[in-house]
């Protein structure tokens, strides 16, 4: 039988690349890989175009606008795998001009805070940090949406909570690592540091010491956040359902020969001087266990507390069951 012929695009990641470059091959399918950065460009050209076949997709954009799709809302045409690319602890990534008096979480409350897009998976994880562990009144905040260092254009597959939010968005020339050092905004929650935190000491981390924060938060919750997951066409899918299960088996294959190459210590795979001081502090966080698990079950908390935030934020309605949006694989 011929392979089945897929275009796929994700992040050029440690974690795909046995598969990018052919050394894990998914059974029964040939894979046409791309790569892209910024990775937001797969997601719109997924979204608005349906460009490829397989690709990474922003875990809030999928479950919001599936989620409203199953509720008969405008036709989303794609079903996930439970297979999550990328996953970032996200304390490091709130930063303020200190002239503004910022000191805690808490003073956020009132000031304008930039961010790129209020449906963005980062920023829906750091918004329910300031909720859950400060108690920051978050609908206080007036939000103005930019790129971090590049300007930013609205997008097709921007989406709004259905609740009454205050958000506006900065000129198309303007950036929010510029407004931030020129006073424009009091903070920045962005998934990119701003450069502008590298030439002016007014802009710092909220959280200074934040890996200590990240892991303490990790051992009270439990949570390493999702930020992408795995989407496939849905029309695809319904003519292939077995390709799901090809897919994700060489994906948790290709991920366990990079985790293989990074512990390999007569050489160090990648460019980072201490990293088997880091590998070494990871275990000891995570106790041993794999942080970038994939699977339902294994990632079922984590995916119910984003649901939750979304929920919240008035994204969708109610809880929408998992099941619903991730297709079965083992």
């Amino acid at each position: 039988m011929t392979d089945l012929k897929l275009h796929m695009a994700t992040g050029p990641y440690d974690r795909i690349e046995a598969l990018r470059y052919g050394a894990i091959k998914p059974e029964g399918i040939a894979l046409d890989y791309e790569t892209r950065i910024p990775v937001h460009s797969i997601f719109v050209g997924m979204a608005e175009r349906e460009e490829f076949d397989v690709s990474e997709m922003s875990l809030a954009l999928y479950t919001t606008k599936r989620s409203r799709a199953l509720a008969g809302g405008e036709a989303f045409p794609f079903v996930a795998i439970p297979v999550f690319p990328s996953r970032v602890f996200r304390h490091g990534n709130f930063f303020i001009n200190r002239k503004t008096g910022i000191k805690s979480p808490k003073d956020l409350e009132g000031k304008r805070v930039g961010i790129q897009e209020y449906r963005q998976s980062a920023g829906v994880w750091m918004r329910g940090i300031l909720r859950d562990e400060y108690g920051v009144d978050t609908d206080t905040i007036h939000w103005v949406e930019g790129g971090v260092d590049v300007p930013r254009k609205a997008s097709a597959s921007d989406v709004r909570p259905e609740r009454e939010v205050t958000i506006s968005e900065l000129t198309d020339h303007d950036t929010l690592s510029a407004a931030l050092s020129g006073g424009e905004i009091d903070a920045v929650m962005a998934a990119r540091v701003p450069a502008s935190s590298r030439v002016d000491d007014s802009i710092v981390r909220l959280f200074p010491d934040y890996r200590t924060v990240e892991q303490d938060w990790f051992q009270r919750t439990g949570i390493f956040p999702i930020m992408h997951t795995v989407v496939i066409r849905e029309a695809l899918y319904r003519d292939n359902p077995w390709m799901a299960q090809s897919l994700f088996a060489a994906l948790e294959a290709s991920k366990a020969k990079a985790q293989e190459q990074m512990r390999y210590t007569g050489a160090m795979m990648y460019m980072t001087p201490w990293m088997f001081d880091d590998i070494e502090e990871m275990d000891r966080v995570f106790g041993g266990d794999d942080p970038w698990l994939y699977g339902l079950e294994a990632n079922r908390s984590h995916l119910e507390t984003f649901m939750g935030h979304l929920v919240t934020e008035g994204f969708l309605p109610a809880p929408v069951a998992l099941d619903k949006l991730f297709v079965g694989v083992s």
